[in-house]
């Protein structure tokens, strides 16, 4: 059990995580805005944006923290699959260095995708606003209409590479990286290489990943939506119990209550998305053996760490050095 709560742990830090899409609708009660609206101070507009700009650049922060930590747990996840034991503290401290290379390979990839997004959406857009399109759209349905579908398979198209460049580069380039010390734009030169030689083997590896990934995501977001479901009867209780103690002691919603109330949430969230993770430890293993055991047929390295050669009786190891006194 120790052993799958790490894994549950280090799969949900390491994005291995797949589970089916949950949509929950929660309807507010009536008369809402008058609960809120009358109890919030007057804010000074230069606090007010002081405080968009610390939330902006705490936000930026938190997500820098987390990316690493992912890139981290990425070595630790490929390590415990290898050793078919799950060590995270050991893991932490010796995976570090190329858990920063993978890092800044991330920070490259997800600036380069946001730059890539602004140009396909902000140049059209552009160009249709420059035209009057946007101001007599009447007048230009067809245009809109053509531009619109056209606009739409293009960005198909790159969610599909951007998708397949991730999900190589998780199965493919991590495992060089670890092995060999790489950065990862060495990892994806030697990569490349591979790709170009076999790429029916690569393709169908991709589209067998993906039919199995739906199947996965079906059947544990059917588990787990179950389980969600279970947890928010005590969860929704307790909650309940709070806000009317809360508005029995004449405490209203403000500023501070919000927050509370927002951070609560956010641990509730957290909790959710362990359990998820704790359905979905057999895949979080699964997924990684999988590419890892399609990759060492390839990379030879990978392959003699599988499958180390056995050691003669006639032939014993060399002895240990011994050190000198």
């Amino acid at each position: 059990m120790g052993q799958w709560a790490r894994i549950a742990l280090v799969g949900l830090l390491a994005g291995e995580l797949t589970s089916g899409s949950c949509n929950f609708n929660f309807q507010t009660a009536r008369h809402t805005d008058q609960f809120i609206a009358p109890r919030f101070p007057a804010v000074d507009p230069a606090v007010l944006g002081a405080l968009v700009l610390f939330l902006i650049a705490l936000a930026v922060v938190l997500s820098g923290l987390f990316l690493f930590v992912n890139s981290v747990m990425r070595f630790i996840l490929f390590d415990s699959v290898i050793a078919k034991r799950c060590e995270i503290r050991q893991g932490w401290s010796r995976r570090q260095e190329p858990g920063f290379r993978y890092f800044l390979w991330q920070l490259v990839f997800f600036l380069t995708t946001l730059v890539a997004v602004t140009i396909l959406i902000g140049i059209p857009a552009a160009l249709a606003l420059a035209a009057g399109w946007f101001t007599h759209p009447k007048d230009h349905l067809a245009g809109l209409i053509l531009c619109g579908m056209l606009l739409f398979f293009v960005a198909l198209a790159g969610a599909l590479v951007w998708l397949a460049v991730y999900v190589l580069t998780k199965d493919f380039v991590i495992p060089q990286m670890a092995l060999e010390n790489l950065s990862a734009f060495q990892a994806w030169g030697r990569l490349l290489p591979m790709l170009n030689g076999e790429k029916g083997p690569y393709v169908g590896y991709l589209a067998m990943k993906a039919v199995m990934a739906i199947g996965v995501a079906v059947v544990v977001g059917v588990i787990a939506t179950l389980v969600i479901l279970v947890m928010l009867i005590p969860v929704g209780g307790i909650g309940a119990v709070v806000v009317l103690a809360g508005k029995a002691a004449g405490l209203q919603w403000n500023l501070y209550t919000i927050t509370v109330a927002v951070i609560a949430g956010c641990m509730v969230l957290a909790v959710i998305l362990y359990v998820i993770s704790l359905i979905s430890a057999p895949a979080i293993v699964f997924f990684p053996a999988y590419a890892i055991y399609f990759f060492a047929s390839r990379y030879p390295a990978l392959d003699a760490l599988l499958h180390p050669a056995p050691v003669s009786a006639g032939n014993p190891p060399p002895p240990e050095p011994q050190g000198t006194g």
